[in-house]
């Protein structure tokens, strides 16, 4: 016996239909704790996370405003952990951090502040030349072809060290 895969009961479909009518501040609230108990989000994305779900604009407001009170959300607090984390397993340095931290949602007051005070526990040299160490110890400036000098630069430049800092180091680095 055949079964038919065109009709199923509406049972099986696992669509939510959506209210029409708007979400009140305190299904808001509670939706933004379960977001911020999976992961940090900025003002700004919870805003506009918030605003998506159809609550309104002063409700939004009085829920960015009671996380806040509450300990719940801090940019200053997310910020200055995004970067920590950023610089200490070498995902982002330099202008690659500044524009990650911009592109999250950070105003751009704070990403100079948290920059400023995180680049005094990392010099981008000192961790550009420890890349070079490790990851690329086989790799000669001198002696590199196009192809490979393009290649290695290009890898340094996607993790925000800046065209001149990696010139100097590979030249230093090897010869």
């Amino acid at each position: 016996m055949k079964t038919s895969l065109k009709t199923h009961p509406k049972s099986w479909t696992s669509s939510k239909s959506k209210s029409s009518e708007p979400l009140t501040a305190q299904q808001g609230y509670q939706y933004a704790l379960r977001l911020l108990t999976g992961r940090d989000y900025t003002v700004a994305r919870l805003r506009n996370k918030l605003a998506a779900r159809d609550i309104d604009g002063q409700d939004v407001e009085a829920v960015i405003v009671r996380l806040q009170e509450e300990g719940w959300l801090d940019d200053r607090r997310y910020a200055g952990r995004f970067a920590e984390s950023a610089l200490a397993t070498g995902r982002f340095y330099g202008q690659r951090l500044r524009m990650e931290m911009r592109r999250r949602g950070f105003d751009s007051g704070l990403v100079d502040e948290i920059i400023h005070h995180v680049s005094d526990d990392y010099d981008e040299g000192t961790e550009l030349r420890s890349i070079i160490t490790d990851r690329f110890s086989d790799f000669m400036f001198s002696t590199a072809g196009d192809k490979e000098k393009r290649r290695v630069i290009s890898w340094l430049l996607r993790r925000g060290f800046g065209m001149s800092l990696i010139i100097e180091e590979l030249r230093k680095a090897g010869g």
